[in-house]
């Protein structure tokens, strides 16, 4: 039997975190992780999965810092005609970084993507995403405005499962997301053993769905976690300069929701009060 697997989204289905030991036999193609391209990633883990009992294509057309805008605009449009049997659509974290967070844009484009994906046969494998900030350590009071775009995002998505169903993990109810060794040293992308384990609980659920793997992903590491010295490292020369970058758009958001929590409950934000500071 053959399975046709496109993937859409951003950096963590291009593989970002995984470096690529040259090991995948899948046929490959889109902007993923191609050998010589330095990732691998859970898309591409699953899709060698799938090739020990189907004859799999796979079009990866994620790209590192997409938004729901541009996988949209840009990367549904290149996937072309034809059946699909199985489409991984993951997008959304970048989204809650932008200055421009618009919850019904981010709703509407998502639909878009999961309205025509499933129109062509595609079974589609979506997530419920965790709370970010815990794991890269951001303060309370720029991590709790993060964790209320987050969950306008998850809001997104239990729209397009109750819809078009499919797969949906809710990361939040898997313990290892919050460990460190899940996460590559910038605790932003899975690590090894982060992609890995991402590629096993789809791989896991996909049965329920009708598709078999006859071996399941390898939750072996060739490679280990960082250890807290190159962590610690890596946060003061890269994950703090990063933050920098970023605050132009969250900290304004964050410091105004900050104040906003604040006020005595007699004050409490309307929601057109609380859209207005997210303008």
């Amino acid at each position: 039997m053959s399975l046709h697997y496109v993937a859409l989204g951003d950096s963590t289905t291009v593989g970002v975190g995984d470096p690529m030991n040259g090991s995948s036999t899948t046929d490959l193609s889109g902007a993923g992780a191609r050998p010589g391209q330095g990732w691998r990633g859970w898309a591409s883990l699953l899709a060698d999965s799938l090739a020990s009992t189907h004859r799999v294509t796979f079009a990866n057309f994620a790209t590192s810092g997409a938004t729901t805008d541009l996988v949209a605009t840009e990367q549904l449009p290149e996937i072309g005609s034809g059946p699909i049997d199985i489409a991984s659509l993951i997008v959304g974290i970048n989204d809650t970084l932008r200055s421009s967070f618009d919850a019904g844009r981010i709703r509407d484009h998502l639909h878009l993507c999961a309205e025509e994906l499933t129109a062509r046969g595609a079974l589609l494998l979506t997530v419920r995403f965790h709370d970010h900030a815990k794991i890269f350590g951001l303060p309370k009071w720029m991590g709790r405005p993060l964790w209320q775009r987050i969950e306008q995002v998850n809001l997104a998505y239990d729209d397009l499962y109750a819809r078009y169903g499919g797969i949906r993990l809710d990361m939040a109810d898997f313990p290892e997301v919050y460990r460190r060794d899940f996460w590559s040293i910038d605790r932003m992308h899975p690590g090894e053993l982060g992609h890995r384990k991402l590629a096993r609980m789809f791989a896991d659920r996909l049965p329920a769905h009708g598709v078999q793997i006859a071996v399941p992903p390898d939750l072996g590491c060739a490679y280990q976690p960082p250890s807290k010295w190159a962590d610690t490292v890596w946060m003061v020369k890269e994950g703090v300069p990063w933050l920098g970058r970023r605050a132009g758009d969250l900290v304004p958001f964050a410091a105004r929701m900050a104040f906003a929590q604040r006020r005595p409950a007699s004050g409490a934000l309307t929601n057109a009060e609380v859209r207005r500071l997210e303008a």
